[in-house]
């Protein structure tokens, strides 16, 4: 019994730290290749080094290691898990006495450590990290982006509609804006209707152009017309460019605020919010099942050694990679529900994670 405790201790220190050695390698390799491919970007937009290293790259690193962590944990299952059975360890630990499921409990205790890790930094910390490249990427590397919206038509609250031609981030300009009221009864009572409005920061109104403004009491109608106006229309700049607001900034918290607001206005982004949300909360659980593939995939020794499991748990990683991909573009371009296309490939490779590991032993 004794024997027990020290054995979790020797695979959690291998779990952990095979998975931070993998991860630091990788990290090197994927600075390296963006460093040589923002290089010009860089020296483009005269960014000073300091900011580069401490706003760029040190913000970059977590978002970039939160997001492939299962596949970090997959290879660096396969890695020592590899190297244990080609030294006979497993066969060892196996043969002891200790059951398959009892030696998988260090495996769950590494990778329960993890996803709370991935839990906490998708839900709170990356949104912040991602607000700095953010804004170091509006300063130095797309400098003056314009920012222009057509066609824009959404509820602002229940019964108000805002129909616009287009609107101008840059000058705070809506071009043939028009808000409708409605009552309970989807009967149009109140129109606003102006060829253009612009947006004044001082007062917090809008100077409105050509403004007419009809009201609507049965068969009572009332006109009241203004060729210059300022006016309060219960609309702000922000709601015309709402749909292009960066989700990855937003803790989860605000991303689901975010997704009530959008839903209410019957905005198209609602999906790719839920679906951002949606993988914030699941990811984790991927944790758990890349482990359990890694080790009932190389927990045998094969005469290919480390080579042959590595194949195998690559491939498997891709196919896991490829498959949540597929069920995103469905969700986002077709009529898969958002929370099922995030879930399905969890659901998959579960069943795979289980069917693995209850062959393995034989």
């Amino acid at each position: 019994m004794r024997s027990f405790p020290k054995l979790d201790q020797y695979i959690l220190l291998k779990y952990l730290k095979t998975f931070l050695l993998a991860m630091a390698l990788i990290i090197v390799i994927v600075i390296t290749f963006d460093i040589s491919e923002k290089l010009d970007d860089f020296l483009g937009g005269h960014a000073p080094l300091q900011e580069i290293v401490f706003d760029y790259y040190l913000n970059f690193i977590p978002g970039f290691v939160n997001l492939y962590s299962p596949l970090f944990i997959f290879i660096s299952v396969i890695f020592f898990t590899s190297k244990m059975a080609g030294n006979t360890e497993v066969i060892a630990i196996l043969g002891s006495g200790i059951s398959y499921r009892r030696m998988l409990r260090p495996y769950m205790i590494g990778a329960a450590l993890v996803a709370l890790i991935v839990l906490a930094f998708g839900n709170f910390l990356i949104p912040v990290n991602n607000r700095t490249l953010d804004e170091f990427d509006n300063k130095y590397i797309h400098v003056h982006q314009p920012k222009y919206y057509r066609n824009l038509h959404f509820q602002l609250k229940p019964g108000v509609q805002v129909y616009a031609e287009n609107y101008d981030a840059n000058t705070l300009r809506v071009n043939n804006f028009h808000r409708d009221v409605y009552d309970e009864h989807y009967r149009l009572v109140d129109r606003i209707s102006c060829s253009k409005i612009t947006y004044d920061t001082l007062s917090g109104k809008w100077e409105c152009e050509d403004f007419v403004h009809r009201t609507i009491n049965g068969r009572k109608e009332h006109l009241a017309r203004s060729a210059h106006s300022l006016r309060q229309l219960d609309v702000l700049p922000k709601d015309f460019n709402s749909s292009s607001v960066n989700i990855t900034t937003m803790n989860s918290i605000d991303l689901y605020k975010y997704i009530v607001r959008e839903k209410m206005r019957g905005s198209t982004a609602v999906i790719a919010a839920k679906i951002e949300l949606y993988q914030r909360l699941l990811t984790p659980l991927s944790i758990f099942i890349m482990t359990l593939i890694g080790v009932g995939v190389s927990s045998r020794k094969t005469r290919g050694g480390i080579g042959i499991h590595l194949a195998i748990g690559i491939s498997l990683a891709f196919g896991y990679i490829v498959f949540m991909k597929v069920t995103t573009v469905f969700a986002v371009f077709g009529t898969l529900n958002p929370f099922l296309s995030v879930l399905l490939p969890q659901l998959v490779f579960a069943i795979v994670a289980a069917y693995v590991v209850h062959t393995a032993p034989k």
